[in-house]
């Protein structure tokens, strides 16, 4: 059987189309979360909702809940409730790191006082695309249709604030609530990616496209748009491609998305600033 008809092949089968659905629903939302994390400087945001969804998980097998379910209800508390510390542009970081070290070490208790087969637990962080099931796909579509919206919905706000903390302030955006909404959806995309392609390679859905993104656009909106593209195509140019040579998914998808984002950065970099159109005074007075 030739890459073709293996593709066309396996795209009857049910596991496939949703793994399919729920690769395409992530590329409309997860690449703008990308953006986010890129402009708020916060990449150890991946490692520290790593742990929490670690909490969350172990949290549900005790309770008998569902523990990707609750590994995301427990990354949205999370996203929340680091808010109040991002009170300077450098608090972030520091509150993610915070975080990052609290929720292994509760995770890590938890496990032990409740006799949870750890195993097990970690297990679910490895994620599996094959196994994206349709209470996955409707998070995922939610995340593709709020994301979206709220980039079109406040886009001057966040160009403002993802360009310059101090400026938005000074321009009357509200950048505590801004924050806490945006840190809220961070946290809550990337615990449904780690669903799709495991915790240590979420970056393909995030990240990636994001940073080749950036090299390419010349304001918030290019760079959103930049984003989306490189991630759909990427997502389904990557997902084929492991289905006709009987690749792992994960791994294929951060090497293109990889891939993309290394040939943009050779691109000569843009003299104009991103997001500085947004956030130049001609913008502001225009509002």
């Amino acid at each position: 059987m030739n890459p073709l008809e293996q593709v066309g092949a396996l795209l009857q089968l049910v596991p496939v189309q949703r793994a399919g659905l729920g690769l395409l629903l992530a590329s409309l939302g997860l690449p703008l979360v990308g953006v986010v994390i890129v402009g708020l400087d916060i990449m150890p945001v991946r490692f520290a909702m790593m742990h929490v969804a670690l909490l969350g998980i172990a949290v549900g097998i005790i309770v008998g809940l569902d523990p990707a379910l609750c590994a995301i209800v427990a990354c949205a508390l999370a996203g929340a409730g680091v808010a109040p510390l991002a009170r300077t542009p450098d608090g972030l970081s520091g509150a993610m790191g915070l975080l990052m070290s609290l929720a292994i070490a509760g995770a890590l208790l938890v496990l032990s006082v409740s006799g949870v087969n750890a195993n097990g637990a970690f297990a679910l962080l490895w994620g599996s695309i094959l196994a994206v099931r349709p209470a996955d796909l409707a998070v995922l579509g939610v995340l593709a249709a709020a994301v979206p919206a709220l980039f079109l919905w406040r886009r001057r706000d966040l160009a403002l604030l993802l360009h310059d903390r101090e400026l938005a302030l000074c321009s009357g955006v509200r950048v505590q609530r801004l924050t806490l909404v945006l840190l809220v959806m961070v946290a809550v995309a990337v615990g449904a990616a780690i669903r799709l392609t495991g915790a240590l390679l979420v970056d393909a859905l995030t990240l990636l496209p994001a940073l080749a993104a950036r090299r390419l656009g010349h304001s918030l909106g290019s760079i959103a748009a930049w984003a989306v593209g490189i991630g759909a195509a990427v997502h389904l140019l990557g997902f084929l491609a492991a289905l006709a040579w009987d690749l792992p998914p994960g791994p294929v998808l951060v090497l293109a998305a990889g891939a993309v984002a290394l040939a943009a950065h050779l691109i000569p970099e843009r003299r104009t600033t991103a997001w500085r159109r947004a956030a130049s005074p001609s913008a502001r007075s225009s509002h």
